[in-house]
């Protein structure tokens, strides 16, 4: 409330100067109340930044937090079979979280769902999340979006889409169908964006509960990934032992 009390002061001010000073004068001080205006417009924007992140993640923490059990079975149905993108984002928030990796909603940028940074390190994603009936094609307009990071985006910063494909498929099937177009696998390469699929998510997901795999590392290598579709079987070769990835059909 304060900052636009000042706002409106320095306005009020800079009227009264036009009104009551010479011209000499005036000039220097309604420029000078124009660049505080400007500076105290940045300050109230920034805040309202960040007091809408912190509440947004604190209304997914204590989403999270009643009955666990419950939330992470509708994270897991969400993730596999989800009914719209905005519970798909919410899901994918829930579960990047349980895997350790600090998840904010990226409110300083005009084109990602979600920031997600890899502990202990300067690396980040920059999130879309997206839905595709079938395999996804490039004219997606999170694909546009991806574009529009891709120029905004700080230098530790990579771009990855978290995509539902096929979900109307049994979980067993979609390892048998393509997750992106030959159109949309030579753009992620090109672009050097990485896709990751939602029911792999949840393979690592399951995998993290048992303490079977580094998730740390798989997160290492998906930062490290050149572009286009992941596959865990580069991070099975990078591991002492191959993990088995099977997923199970009902949750």
């Amino acid at each position: 409330m304060a900052l636009p009390l000042l706002q409106l002061f320095l306005a009020v001010f800079s009227i009264y100067s036009a009104l009551k000073f010479s011209e000499d004068v005036k000039f220097y001080i309604i420029l000078f109340c124009l660049i505080l205006m400007l500076v105290v417009s940045w300050a109230d924007k920034g805040k309202r930044k960040a007091m809408l992140q912190k509440s947004l993640e604190s209304e997914i923490d204590a989403s999270s937090e009643k009955e666990p059990a419950v939330v992470k079975e509708q994270a897991a149905e969400a993730l596999l079979w989800p009914k719209n993108e905005l519970i798909l984002i919410d899901a994918v928030h829930l579960v990047l979280k349980d895997l350790g990796l600090k998840v904010s909603t990226g409110v300083d940028y005009h084109s990602v769902d979600r920031i997600v940074k890899i502990p202990e390190t300067q690396k980040a994603f920059g999130i879309e999340v997206m839905m595709s009936e079938n395999e996804a094609e490039q004219n997606h307009p999170k694909f546009s979006r991806a574009l529009e990071f891709e120029k905004e985006k700080k230098k530790k910063e990579k771009t990855l889409i978290i995509a539902s494909t096929h979900h109307h498929l049994p979980v067993s099937e979609r390892d048998k169908v393509e997750d992106t177009s030959k159109e949309l696998e030579d753009f992620l390469i090109r672009h050097n964006m990485s896709l990751i699929t939602t029911h792999r998510l949840y393979e690592i997901w399951q995998k993290a509960k048992g303490s079977e795999n580094d998730i740390l590392g798989i997160f290492q290598n998906l930062y490290s990934h050149p572009g286009g579709v992941f596959s865990l079987k580069n991070t099975e070769d990078s591991q002492p032992s191959p993990l088995d990835f099977s997923i199970p059909q009902t949750i």
